[in-house]
């Protein structure tokens, strides 16, 4: 070969490298537009439905001037602006050869797809249940017959004393364990420091993280995490409701850490200040990214305290805090690791209801029968289903896909699951991203 053919030959492979280099840069400054727009059109759909943007911490510059008139909603008009820029994705995503690129598209786009069922929700255009979820949170839970839960229920039925319905029998051992109103703080102080201290052996965080704790009324919740941005919290708890002292660990672990605190927190920095993607300074509540949020929260409980850890926090550190005896405790908590494979029973409570062969009176039944809920939790979480509908899913099915994902990554190693637990906190992924690493 003569010097001049190789040359030309080098010369060819770096424009073509430098013209690849250019169609990436090109697709980078497509995505940040879009994502640009993402976060105008999300922004604007909250001024029409409040309960959509849950955070946002971006600048304010993207944030819509005020709607005229919100009664009106524009559902068309919103629906061709998701429709225009899911067309754009999805160009990208067929024409382009990086990885980087086509997963941030196809992560965008199924955000998007949540647009479009939420705004068809909006305005009074539903959906079954299993479509809606899909749509929504990218997930479909298993479905569960009746008889399922039965058996479930059956299996606690010697476990606990007493005679009469089985419901009641565990009331009466769950109240001996209901925090005092009193004695709340101090309990909720100490569980969320002990669930901090223990992520923060594992985790470096901003140095300027925290939170604001607070006591509300009157909620259909428990808990809520309010991310702030510049990593910041509010942190609510729902005071209307008796507060069991196990929910002391779980509700530090999931509204804080290293639950939606964190997630929100880590994703802040890794992703929107340090890589500058803007769509990530936008929570839309009703999307993908809070099957990740609800799912991670719940696992992050047994990632926080592994074991029997929690049990034994309980016992030794935060029942002597609310000046309770351990009288029962071991029914209790025996009690309460049959209840949790319970939880699916929430789902067709919802499914039951939207499909309308579920009376109001029949789901009570079935909170208090199936997911031993007292009266007042019962009504509360019926309360909670009629304004989040299939939201539901995100809890139990969402913390299963959490929990087969980081167990396939690491297996019973701790250390590794806190390693592999950071990853999924650190970075914008979805139930199906999930689904297939762990499918055999």
């Amino acid at each position: 070969m003569s010097l001049k053919s190789t040359v030309i030959i080098i010369f060819s492979v770096l424009m073509l490298a430098c013209g690849s280099k250019k169609m990436q840069s090109g697709d980078a400054g497509t995505l940040n537009r879009i994502g640009r727009d993402y976060v105008t059109l999300g922004l604007e759909i909250g001024q029409f439905d409040p309960d959509f943007v849950d955070a946002y911490y971006g600048p304010d510059s993207l944030r819509p001037k005020a709607a005229k008139d919100t009664s009106l909603f524009p559902k068309d008009s919103l629906l061709s602006r998701v429709s225009a820029l899911k067309k754009e994705l999805g160009a990208l995503t067929a024409s382009t050869d990086n990885d980087s690129t086509r997963t941030r598209a196809e992560w965008l786009n199924a955000q998007l797809t949540a647009f479009e069922r939420r705004i068809k929700i909006v305005s009074g255009e539903n959906a079954p249940f299993d479509t809606e979820s899909k749509e929504l949170f990218d997930a479909v839970a298993p479905v569960y017959s009746e008889q399922y839960f039965q058996s479930l229920i059956a299996s606690l039925d010697s476990l606990l004393p007493g005679k009469g319905a089985l419901p009641d029998r565990f009331q009466q051992v769950a109240t001996r364990f209901v925090i005092p109103k009193n004695k709340i703080d101090t309990v909720f102080q100490v569980a969320i420091a002990e669930a901090r201290k223990r992520t923060l052996q594992h985790y470096k965080l901003p140095y300027n993280e925290n939170f604001k704790l607070e006591y509300v009324t009157d909620k259909p919740w428990s808990g809520y995490n309010w991310y702030k941005g510049n990593y910041q919290s509010i942190i609510q708890i729902n005071i209307s409701q008796p507060i069991y002292i196990e929910r002391a660990i779980d509700l530090a672990c999931h509204e804080g850490y290293p639950g939606h605190h964190v997630f929100n927190a880590l994703l802040e920095k890794n992703i929107y200040r340090d890589k500058g993607l803007q769509e990530i300074s936008l929570y839309p509540l009703f999307s993908p990214q809070s099957l990740i949020a609800e799912g991670s929260a719940n696992y992050g409980i047994s990632i926080a305290f592994p074991g029997d850890a929690s049990r034994q926090y309980c016992k030794q550190v935060l029942i002597p805090l609310a000046g309770q005896d351990t009288t029962g405790f071991d029914t209790y908590f025996n009690a309460l690791k049959i209840r949790s494979s319970l939880n699916y029973a929430r789902n067709e409570v919802a499914r039951g209801l939207f499909s309308k062969t579920m009376t109001d009176k029949e789901a009570l039944r079935w909170l208090t029968n199936y997911c031993l809920l007292s009266e007042k939790g019962a009504v509360d979480y019926l309360r909670f289903i009629r304004k989040y509908r299939s939201y539901v899913i995100n809890y139990n099915y969402g913390q299963d896909i959490v929990k087969k994902y980081i167990e396939n990554q690491s297996g019973s190693d701790e250390a590794k699951r806190w390693q592999s637990f950071e990853k999924l906190l650190s970075n914008p992924v979805k139930a199906s991203d999930l689904l297939k690493a762990t499918k055999n």
